[in-house]
């Protein structure tokens, strides 16, 4: 598929997508960027120039916000602490109370979130759960048209650093979209990347990001399984590891848990990793991209989630390993 084709996409769903994307974590396949991480979006009305001119984007201090799960909840928070007049939407709306007491918001519907032409962010966990909000609730698109930005921007970073607004962004679409949103980044991220004009291109970053962790989790987890074989302790590799060349964030954080099987709270849900594992092959077959480990990663990830662990942390496929080599948990 071209990329002419899968801008096309876009168009078939909405008037135009300019991008900055979410999830969360959640990475999505350029194929189906119109529904997860519908990106920037907005109206191709000429009222839209006016919107975005240097003085009206300075003035921009209202945002809605749908979805206040793990990473959701945090972004929206840091929103709030930074000023702005935030309107939150979340199913449930447990979630949303002591955001309401910092002062945000709660409204009853997802559409309600947004002023006409306003900006609003999305941070979701799937297709279904964006294409349920953006088609069921009619109002949703209609309120942002016209001049409206929807921000469903893929982000790095698991819940700790969304809370702390320490997320790296994975940014693309139109120029003057980006420059809207820029200062709402700033209160949420410590840096942002930009990857161009084209909506699914941040989304196609991700999910090659998002395959470089999972595989760095298998190969952690043979290493160790293969260390602990041999009389020495996971925990030694792991701070072996660490402390030397591969000082960076995922083997210090992954290798702990992974060197302890502490799988618990989820960071990122083992369900969502398959996701994204499936994600990646999907792409790298309409691509010609063969990926022989990202075809071991999917049936690590199948394998756990038939154990039952589809709601431990992603990490958890490191299970697969010990329990191949005979160890037990």
């Amino acid at each position: 598929m071209t990329p002419d084709q899968r801008w096309a996409i876009n168009k078939e769903f909405l008037d135009e997508a300019i991008v900055a994307d979410e999830q969360i974590i959640l990475a999505t396949p350029p194929e189906k960027v119109a529904y997860n991480a519908a990106p920037i979006v907005t109206s191709r009305n000429k009222i839209r120039d006016t919107h975005m001119n240097g003085n009206i984007m300075k003035e921009q201090k209202s945002v809605g916000f749908i979805g206040l799960g793990n990473m959701g909840h945090g972004i929206a928070s840091n929103l709030l602490k930074a000023g702005y007049t935030t309107r939150v939407y979340n199913r449930t709306k447990e979630k949303a109370k002591d955001l309401v007491e910092q002062g945000a918001i709660l409204v009853n519907q997802p559409s309600d979130v947004i002023e006409s032409g306003g900006i609003v962010f999305t941070m979701l966990s799937d297709d279904s759960a964006l294409r349920e909000i953006a088609e069921v609730d009619e109002n949703f698109v209609k309120k942002l048209h016209p001049g409206g930005i929807h921000v469903s921007a893929p982000v790095i970073g698991r819940p700790d650093r969304a809370a702390a607004g320490t997320l790296f962004i994975l940014l693309a679409g139109s120029v003057e979209a980006k420059q809207i949103v820029s200062p709402f980044l700033e209160k949420i991220s410590q840096r942002v990347f930009d990857f161009g004009d084209l909506p699914w291109s941040s989304n196609m970053a991700k999910l090659a990001f998002n395959f470089n962790i999972a595989a760095a989790i298998e190969a952690m987890a043979e290493s160790f399984t293969l260390a602990e074989k041999n009389g020495i302790p996971r925990a030694k590799i792991a701070e072996l590891l660490s402390e030397t060349l591969f000082s960076g964030v995922v083997y210090k954080g992954y290798g702990d848990l992974i060197a302890h099987h502490s799988y618990q709270p989820a960071g990122i849900r083992l369900m969502l990793g398959w996701k994204d594992i499936r994600l990646v092959l999907q792409t790298a077959a309409d691509s010609s991209t063969p990926m022989p480990i990202a075809s071991l990663l999917r049936d690590r990830l199948l394998s756990a989630i038939s154990k039952g662990r589809g709601d431990l942390d992603w990490s958890a496929l490191a299970l697969g390993a010990s329990e191949d080599a005979g160890l037990g948990k």
